[in-house]
């Protein structure tokens, strides 16, 4: 099939939250977006929110925890479109059962680093084939300053006390595969970079004083996967500056 003349997004978890925000702010940049989510009533909806302002925007089912989906989505991909120009691995969940680690419940850590971790691998290891067909693209894993070792090696740090083994651990990994993914792949046309998108008010965590809104917080995605060729690989992007490793 021959390449799709517009630029095409997949946002994994774009049902909500900082995933919808992301991809409502590409569709306005005149990208084809590909909402990806398990929730299959949500996922039209939202993909029926965009649409609605106008962007070209498709729901595709995807669950980062299911192989099976993921393959789906990147045969439908090929099929439709030829190539992917933009990966913006941002599903992820949370457990209350998730805490440090000498007390955490060990089957909520593994379901966090499956959902956090495994699948933002999975995803990107079945895209990897459409990304290099792209001109130039862009991954963009959505981690967390939770996920930064020097973080938290300050004792000073605001949000130290938060010690999720799971969630930070499983956000930690992401980093880790974005530093080796760049260098994997840096004589080629794909740039991989992690981003902190800073504290939110969402679903995952209630928000609360001082948390910025999900549409602020999708707007260092979005400056991620709108890189110029020029731009950075194997970073880690906060929203004002880059955050520690």
């Amino acid at each position: 099939m021959s390449h799709s003349l517009k630029r095409v997004a997949l946002v994994t978890g774009a049902n909500k939250g900082i995933g919808f925000e992301t991809a409502l702010q590409l569709a306005r940049e005149g990208y084809t977006v590909l909402l990806g989510a398990r929730n299959t009533s949500r996922g039209q909806a939202a993909a029926e929110k965009v649409a609605a302002e106008g962007g070209d925007a498709q729901f595709l089912a995807l669950d980062v925890t299911d192989r099976e989906t993921i393959l789906v989505t990147a045969q439908y991909i090929e099929a439709n479109f030829g190539k992917l120009d933009v990966l913006i691995n941002n599903a992820g969940i949370g457990s209350p059962s998730d805490s440090s680690v000498g007390k955490a419940d060990l089957s909520e850590v593994r379901s966090v680093f499956e959902a956090n971790f495994f699948g933002a691998l999975a995803v990107t290891q079945a895209m990897l084939p459409l990304l290099r067909k792209a001109s130039s693209a862009r991954i963009v894993n959505v981690s967390s300053g939770l996920g930064s070792l020097a973080r938290h090696s300050d004792p000073d740090w605001e949000f130290g006390a938060i010690q999720m083994i799971g969630y930070n651990g499983a956000k930690a990994a992401l980093n880790m595969a974005t530093v080796l993914l760049a260098k994997e792949l840096h004589a080629t046309n794909i740039k991989v970079n992690s981003v902190a998108p800073g504290f939110t008010a969402t679903d995952l965590n209630g928000g609360g004083p001082g948390a910025q809104t999900a549409t602020e917080a999708a707007q260092v995605s979005v400056m991620a996967a709108l890189l110029p060729d020029d731009g950075p690989t194997g970073g880690f992007i906060g929203q004002s500056a880059d955050e520690p490793w």
